[in-house]
């Protein structure tokens, strides 16, 4: 990044082939949609190059980088709020071999690989129903793996407010999820 800020266009192009699967993995992570993702990542790379300045080597560039993104990626789900978009069984193993990804169904039981699909498909929705700085930090820990402290400076809280975050964004994904896990039909009611 510091050559790049110093106007080495090839490190730009560097600094976007090593980071393009990890934003799209994160993108992809809040609005579930594998073209959506491409073109926001665009956008991320874009912002990333316009604001290259503004960039403060005292910060992880990683940290840095992962706020553009999430600020681009809620920025979008905001722009698309009143058309819901539903998620194809498809889409959910999309870019499901990321280091951090839900694991996709080995099995070959057509039942249990359904099965496996189905809560794959309820746990983003469920992670997509949380306050917006919960999502972030659910997203940020559980398939980005990042540290409280890089959570905390990605999102501009203390690292005991990402605690908190996640306490209740784990608390509010047991309630969303423990009829679905229980019956295996979600909110439907039970017969």
């Amino acid at each position: 990044m510091l050559a790049f800020q110093k106007g080495s266009e090839l490190s730009f192009q560097e600094l976007v082939e090593r980071n393009h699967g990890r934003v799209i993995g994160l993108i992809y992570r809040f609005i579930s949609d594998s073209s959506d993702a491409e073109d926001l990542a665009q956008e991320v790379f874009l912002r990333i190059y316009r604001a290259r300045k503004t960039y403060k080597p005292t910060a992880k560039f990683s940290t840095w980088m992962f706020r553009i993104t999430a600020n681009v990626s809620l920025n979008a789900l905001r722009s698309r709020a009143n058309r819901r978009d539903d998620v194809s069984i498809d889409q959910m193993s999309d870019f499901g071999d990321g280091p951090r990804a839900m694991p996709d169904p080995d099995s070959s039981l057509p039942d249990v690989r359904l099965h496996q699909r189905e809560l794959q498909e309820k746990v983003q929705e469920a992670i997509r129903a949380l306050p917006e700085k919960q999502q972030v930090a659910v997203i940020l820990n559980k398939y980005e793996g990042m540290s409280y402290a890089d959570i905390a400076r990605t999102i501009g809280c203390t690292t005991m407010a990402v605690k908190s975050l996640l306490a209740r964004a784990r608390d509010n994904l047991k309630d969303r999820l423990l009829l679905y896990i229980q019956t295996g039909r979600g909110r439907q009611p039970v017969s």
